[in-house]
């Protein structure tokens, strides 16, 4: 049963991100929402865990949250897909159940 991971602080501010990271499942999903956007960019200390999970996870961040921080979506590493909140939506109603990591 696939799950959706949440993550919504920054990564260089709690260890939330690395903690998902470390639990998720292959066929899970994490979404990096509000200021755990910053999680997503590339060409950081992060990059590397988020790369190393190897196509196992579907990694996303949310679109408007990157644009509500000024952040270009160019920056965003590769491997992570950007979605809009209907794409979140979508996400949401297509998992079996949502984690949310506070």
């Amino acid at each position: 049963m696939a799950t959706l991971h949440t993550v919504n602080k920054s990564p260089f501010q709690t260890q939330t991100l690395l903690s998902c990271l470390s639990h998720v499942q292959a066929g899970d999903s994490v979404l990096m929402i509000e200021d755990g956007v910053y999680g997503a960019m590339g060409s950081t200390t992060l990059a590397d865990a988020v790369a190393g999970l190897g196509g196992q996870v579907n990694l996303f961040v949310l679109g408007e949250d990157l644009a509500a921080r000024g952040i270009d979506a160019g920056r965003v590493a590769d491997g992570i897909t950007k979605i809009d909140m209907d794409g979140f939506v979508d996400m949401v109603a297509s998992t079996d159940r949502t984690q949310s990591w506070l």
